[in-house]
């Protein structure tokens, strides 16, 4: 193969941990570690100095969280998308960005080939790849699940323990974990039976509703053109939303989700999602679209957010349908202004009250008091309505 330097992506969990002593012994080449900083927070310190303790040349530690958080959380968040109903994609939304800094340092050091810790069975090797082949098509991908002949967590555990190499893993708790900004996932042990339900020590951003206080919390959400702006009328950068908004949801209990899911491979997976502060946004969110779109475009926008679920999960971030349906989108999020009021109780969300200077609500026609509207129009419209059924029943009574 001749491969001479490979950059990895490294996260310093179980998969990237020992992937860098074996693409040394496997192909006998340097490697350099990147590290992608979306929001892991305290998983980042150990990083420097265990990459380079397991063989690593050199570590790049890159901040991606201003870059995720505008260029790719904000307009999913206002497409709508959620997979299958439920997922707000927090794992498959991080991917492109990750690997797109992968590429581009890979490109910068000369490397031959990039690789990734992604299972053979799972989404992520199709969101790295695909990405990298945007970027950087002459790389090699080199993709230790597909190649090795480890088979199972506990197999990736022995091999660690042989090498001395520190694990946050164990085989008591052998879950497979992705944290960024938006959300954390959890996957593997026996969360794998969807008969078991989920421990409530696998929670780790949200607080056992049951347990939460038992009073609502009052929270009031700005957006401007479909972006959030401000919570509770103080403005925040988008990083330090996102982390308020985690704790308030945290501390409620919201956010939490259990999902069988269809994988794009072709399985079924059951995953453990927490997503505290994007449940919230999107909510917020959904609440405003009710007063500002008009029904026509509000049924299509649904529509749009299917077709965008399917691109972010499969990692088709980095294509014209994407940036095309981002055009539609932008257009019909250009009257998204206004105020969102939320009470959050106990794991649950609901709406206290919309206000926006574009709303299409008309009290004047709404009310059940008479305003400018004439009901005797009705009658016309509703004979118009009902013609088709009309002339059909007539034609079978004379039939």
């Amino acid at each position: 193969m001749n491969i001479k330097k490979v950059v990895l992506a490294y996260s310093g969990g179980l998969d990237t941990s020992i992937i860098i002593p074996w693409l040394k012994d496997t192909y006998g080449c340097e490697v350099v570690a990147m590290a992608a900083d979306v929001g892991q927070g305290e998983e980042l310190k150990p990083l420097r100095k265990k990459a380079i303790a397991t063989g690593a040349i050199k570590i790049y530690i890159e901040d991606l969280r201003k870059e995720f958080v505008t260029k790719l959380i904000w307009p999913m968040l206002k497409s709508g998308a959620v997979y299958e109903g439920k997922y707000l994609l927090g794992t498959s939304i991080a991917r492109p960005i990750i690997a797109k800094r992968m590429a581009e340092i890979a490109l910068r050091e000369g490397a031959d080939a990039v690789a990734h810790g992604a299972t053979g069975k799972g989404n992520d090797q199709v969101r790295f790849d695909v990405t990298v082949k945007a970027f950087a098509p002459q790389l090699r991908i080199i993709a230790p699940w597909r190649e090795w002949n480890l088979q199972s967590r506990e197999d990736c555990i022995a091999y660690a323990e042989e090498r001395g190499i520190p694990l946050t893993v164990s085989r008591k708790k052998p879950y497979s974990e992705d944290k960024n900004l938006w959300h954390i996932s959890h996957e593997g042990g026996i969360l794998e039976d969807p008969a078991n339900e989920c421990p409530e020590s696998v929670y780790t951003l949200t607080k056992d509703p049951r347990k939460c206080p038992n009073t609502p919390e009052a929270l009031a959400i700005e957006f401007k053109q479909g972006v959030p702006v401000s919570v509770n009328k103080k403005r925040l950068d988008p990083v330090a939303m996102i982390e308020l908004l985690n704790k308030i949801g945290g501390r409620n209990g919201v956010g939490r989700v259990d999902l069988v899911e269809n994988r794009l491979v072709g399985m079924k997976s059951r995953g453990i999602y927490e997503t505290p502060g994007g449940t919230i946004l999107v909510e917020a969110i959904r609440a405003l679209e009710t007063l500002v779109l008009d029904k026509e475009t509000a049924r299509f926008k649904a529509q749009v957010a299917l077709k965008y679920a399917d691109l972010v999960y499969n990692g088709q971030w980095y294509t014209p349908i994407r940036e095309s349906l981002d055009a539609f989108v932008d257009y019909a999020s250009k009257n998204s202004t206004g105020i969102v009021r939320l009470k959050l109780l106990k794991g649950s969300i609901s709406v206290a009250g919309i206000e926006s200077p574009h709303s299409l609500y008309n009290n004047d026609l709404a009310s059940f008091v008479t305003g400018s509207y004439n009901h005797k129009d009705a009658e016309g419209f509703i004979n118009l309505f009902g013609l088709p059924m009309t002339v059909e029943k007539r034609f079978r009574i004379k039939k």
